[in-house]
């Protein structure tokens, strides 16, 4: 197991001034991983883990002066350039996967509630996440200073990534044409939700539904726990629906979508219509409907999971590179303990870990 955490944390960079360290930076980042796999959550947790287990980390780092303090975690995790942790999450996440040909990959952002808590709006720390839907893993993250910058770090994570043969998905801030042309030289193809950002597509979509006559439909329902959820997907070619000054623009496009989600949350009725820009040819328009569909679990799965599991909006970790290099961390631990083959929930499998160590190194052991 040695060798695996040398390979999973070996590359990051190490801030400090190597002799004058009391602490190697692979046990401290390898001691707040198993932490956080354990159901810990701030920097007082990482400490008692290495002290509890202190018998068992010994058999697998050096430790040459015990267990790093509360201040070396805060401080270590504070200077570690995120750049190179996040690294070690897109290296970690291609191993989980054999290939993301024909995959969903989604991108969005999240706040950290936690670090910026008085800040409104787009204002704040924002993350932006690759999510890989049909295998629940997070693929690699960028760290965004507003939400308008958005643009920005999307092209960046693409680089980092490998997309090939993929479907990625974005939201309609990523709704332009010089990241559709990226998404399309990087072999991949693309579904972006088009909104008033784009406003003269958005206009010629509105229009081609409403007078084109739809031949590709399909019709959704859902409902669970008192919400009940009708999407209708329609579908057209791009080719024969959008002006040529659009077709030029639009790297690849080959095909609009409009969907209509009637919703029915306890009594209360709510309609909402969407539209989309796709640059695959030979989907019909049930595939598309499980598509649009499958973006929102970046929300669930692993936004939410974030939030909940690992309670990451209530974290005080606010100085420095910690509350992001955290993210990175536990972004890991969730894509490590979504391996294991059991009915228990994901805050189960963390207690477990936490009171059985068995279970914690089956979890490793899966992985490593």
């Amino acid at each position: 197991m040695k060798e695996s955490i040398e390979k999973l944390f070996g590359k990051v960079e190490d801030p400090r001034v190597i002799k004058r360290c009391d602490h190697k930076l692979l046990d401290i980042l390898f001691i707040a991983f198993c932490t956080l796999l354990s159901n810990g959550e701030d920097y007082e947790d990482l400490v008692e883990f290495g002290q509890q287990k202190q018998e068992w980390l010994e058999t697998l780092l050096d430790l040459p002066n015990g267990i790093p303090s509360h201040d070396t975690f805060n401080r270590v995790l504070q200077l570690i350039n995120p750049n190179c942790l996040g690294a070690s999450l897109n290296a970690d996440g291609s191993t989980l996967l054999e290939s993301v040909a024909g995959k969903l990959i989604s991108f969005d952002g999240k706040k950290l509630k936690g670090v910026s808590p008085t800040s409104r709006g787009n204002m704040g720390l924002y993350i932006l996440s690759a999510w890989v839907n049909e295998n629940r893993l997070c693929l690699g993250q960028k760290r965004v200073k507003d939400k308008s910058n958005e643009i920005r770090a999307i092209p960046e994570l693409l680089d980092e990534l490998d997309v090939k043969g993929a479907i990625v998905s974005i939201d309609a801030i990523g709704c332009q044409t010089q990241i559709a042309e990226k998404i399309k030289k990087a072999e991949a193809d693309y579904l972006l939700a088009v909104k008033g950002n784009q406003k003269d597509l958005l206009e010629e979509i509105t229009e081609a539904f409403e007078y084109s006559r739809v031949k590709d439909y399909s019709e959704n329902w859902e409902y669970d726990h008192g919400r009940y959820e009708q999407r209708k997907c329609e579908v057209l070619e791009a080719k024969i629906s959008l002006s040529p000054l659009q077709l030029q623009k639009w790297a690849s496009i080959n095909t609009i979508l409009k969907i209509t989600a009637h919703r029915t949350i306890h009594d209360k009725k709510a309609m909402e219509t969407r539209f989309y820009i796709s640059s695959l040819a030979n989907f019909n328009a049930e595939q598309f409907n499980d598509l649009v569909r499958g973006h929102w679990g970046i929300e669930n799965l692993l936004h939410w999971h974030l939030d909940v599991t690992f309670r990451e909006d209530d974290s005080r970790a606010r100085c420095g590179n910690a509350p992001i290099n955290l993210n990175i961390l536990r972004k890991m631990a969730l894509n490590r303990i979504r391996q294991m083959n059991d009915a228990l929930s994901l805050k189960k499998r963390r207690f477990r870990a936490a009171l059985n160590q068995t279970y914690l190194q089956k979890i490793l052991d899966n992985q490593f």
